[in-house]
């Protein structure tokens, strides 16, 4: 009896983390240990063109927050942006990517590379040749009356002129995933 106990008061924790990555996932986030290299070119400005039986979704990063003179990297914090479970690509605040995704319902995630929770997440529909447009907000924690608490952050569709606009404005995104160094005890495997 003891040692079914034992082996369910362990199981507990590992059993509650995978409910949690169930949960992110099922909100349109990546695993945690996936990690983005951005870059952003400030002169380039491209819109993507309709793929057969696809739909294009552009994100945005929110704009700067004025947190007392912390900024996070060059550009701000990088924000992943996840579809069905997946990261599909990651940019800095201000800047944009677009991401080809197939007709039906989806979920967007947005989420902060430095923090393991996400930060924002969203539903919607996609129909074939149709474009959408989505950025994050936060409020400046002072208007809201946290400032000692990180700011939260929406994920929001926004009109479709307001997207153009925001592309002739923001820097373009590019993003390759980091490489992951193995574990210790995956590289003695290795030496077979």
């Amino acid at each position: 009896m003891k040692t079914l106990l034992a082996m369910l008061l362990f199981a507990s924790p590992l059993f509650a983390q995978d409910q949690a990555a169930a949960a992110r996932a099922a909100a349109g986030c990546g695993p945690n240990e996936v990690k983005f290299t951005v870059k952003t070119d400030k002169t380039q400005h491209p819109m993507a063109q309709p793929e057969a039986g696809e739909a294009i979704v552009y994100v945005f990063g929110g704009e700067a927050i004025d947190l007392g003179g912390i900024v996070i990297g060059k550009d701000g914090a990088t924000t992943r942006w996840g579809i069905d479970g997946s990261w599909v690509g990651a940019g800095y605040r201000n800047s944009y990517l677009f991401i080809y995704v197939a007709p039906g319902d989806h979920h967007l995630c947005a989420g902060r590379q430095a923090y393991s929770k996400p930060s924002a997440a969203l539903s919607f529909t996609a129909e074939a040749g149709k474009t959408y447009y989505f950025r994050t907000r936060s409020p400046h924690p002072r208007a809201e009356g946290h400032i000692d608490s990180p700011p939260e952050t929406k994920l929001e569709p926004i009109d479709p002129a307001e997207g153009q606009l925001l592309i002739s404005e923001s820097p373009f995104t590019t993003f390759e995933p980091k490489k992951v160094k193995p574990a210790e005890s995956d590289s003695d495997s290795d030496s077979d």
